[in-house]
């Protein structure tokens, strides 16, 4: 090759140089590197929470705490797992996570209506038509989403349906819904980069018209959810969203169905960043043909999601930072009724909880012999979410004021479960 050197610098000058240029470009790569895989260790100790939420109540009965030999029990039958419990013979994948995994098997609430056990076990609260509360999502997007500056996408994210939202937490702290293909409504409009900007002044023209005007913390509010949706709608995080670009082996391990999807996509999120997620599997008010139903539809479906969701993270070493939250608004009745399906019921009923530092392999607490009641001392909504909330460095001390200006604890002031912490 023929390389001609610059006017007035002899060659061995300018190869000097040149072999300059080229180490100071490998040292940047390098740089470069180091700075995204240190960035990548961050994210792994970074605390979060995905909530897998049953809408419709399901019968932990059949799934966390049988009953074998009684006349309530049903057909299903418990098997051995690598923790120090049984569960269902049909969720043989969970059965070998279990050692990451415990149970709360004494949950005792009162809410037995859907709608009202729903918006009691997001927020702790009962509906109360003065107030309305901060879902869990939206707290724990409130303390951990501050300390992340460079977080583009929503500090929470519900997946596959809809959450509870932001109460007098304020808009910022809403759930961001995505179908289970991480596909976000209206985001990609196709409309031009300059008319785009033009329409981005003309609204922030008009945002800091509201808020000269001192016409409250609405106006606040819906600017910064406006700036946060602009920054999302160019942030390379949104990468995290897509799904499909995942190996197809992880994706047929997760299961090709919504909840699978729904549960890769909350690993994918949480890897970048995002402190809460929100993962919906419904399908659980089994007032009919219950057995069935678990067995050939909805329990294949979460073992296989669920146990590779655990699974991924602990091979990421993500689990110790991750909690894994699973419940519904209720469980259902140890009677099984005239259609061969269970009822709603909150006397008594367990949820699964894990990571982030949390006992694992354990089952707290205990119901009698045929599930009809709580053996000991029984836990509610508020004391499963202090117990996740300490597991993520949450202060439970911190005292949140209500729109009509009442104070408010997080979790409600509950109680901690000593046996996971």
């Amino acid at each position: 090759m023929n390389l001609r050197t610059p006017k007035g610098m002899n060659r061995r000058h300018f190869m000097s140089h040149l072999a300059g240029a080229s180490a100071l470009a490998a040292s940047a790569y390098t740089l470069t590197r180091t700075v995204e895989a240190n960035a990548k260790e961050m994210v792994k100790k970074q605390k979060a929470a995905i909530l897998l939420w049953m809408g419709g109540g399901p019968s932990s009965i059949d799934i966390w705490d049988l009953k074998p030999g009684s006349a309530n029990g049903g057909p299903f039958k418990p098997i051995a797992t690598n923790g120090d419990m049984q569960i269902c013979e049909h969720m043989p994948l969970m059965a070998q996570q279990m050692d990451k995994m415990s149970l709360v098997r004494s949950m005792s609430t009162r809410e037995a209506d859907h709608m009202r056990g729903r918006y009691y076990m997001h927020t702790g609260f009962t509906p109360n038509p003065n107030v309305t509360h901060p879902s869990y999502g939206s707290v724990v997007a409130h303390e951990l989403g501050a300390d992340r500056p460079n977080l583009d996408i929503p500090a929470f994210v519900s997946v596959g349906g809809a959450s509870e939202g932001p109460g007098f937490l304020g808009m910022a702290y809403s759930p961001f819904s995505v179908d289970a293909n991480g596909r976000v409504r209206n985001l990609d409009m196709g409309i031009p980069v300059n008319r785009m900007n033009q329409r981005t002044l003309a609204l922030q023209m008009m945002e800091e018209k509201f808020i000269k005007q001192k016409r409250g913390a609405a106006a606040l509010e819906h600017a910064k959810v406006i700036d946060k949706t602009l920054a999302l709608m160019t942030s390379q995080q949104m990468q995290a969203f897509r799904v499909e670009t995942e190996d197809a082996k992880v994706r047929e391990r997760y299961g090709e169905n919504n909840f699978g999807r729904g549960c890769l996509l909350a690993r994918r999120l949480v890897e970048a960043g995002v402190p809460f997620v929100e993962v919906n599997l419904g399908g659980w008010d089994n007032h009919q043909n219950i057995f069935d139903t678990l067995q050939n539809q909805r329990l294949p479906q979460l073992d296989q999601g669920m146990s590779a969701l655990i699974d991924d993270l602990s091979i990421r070493g993500m689990l110790d930072s991750t909690a894994i939250i699973w419940m519904g608004e209720f469980g259902r009745t140890p009677r099984i009724n005239g259609n061969t399906g269970r009822d709603h019921w909150a006397r008594s009923w367990s949820v699964a909880v894990g990571g982030a530092g949390m006992k694992p392999g354990i089952a707290v607490g205990q119901t009698n012999e045929d599930g009809s009641k709580v053996e000991g001392s029984s836990y509610t909504s508020q004391d499963l979410m202090a117990t996740v909330c300490k597991s993520l460095d949450i202060d439970l001390s911190k005292t949140f004021m209500s729109g009509n200006g009442r104070p408010m604890k997080i979790a409600n002031g509950g109680k901690i479960i000593k046996e996971l912490i």
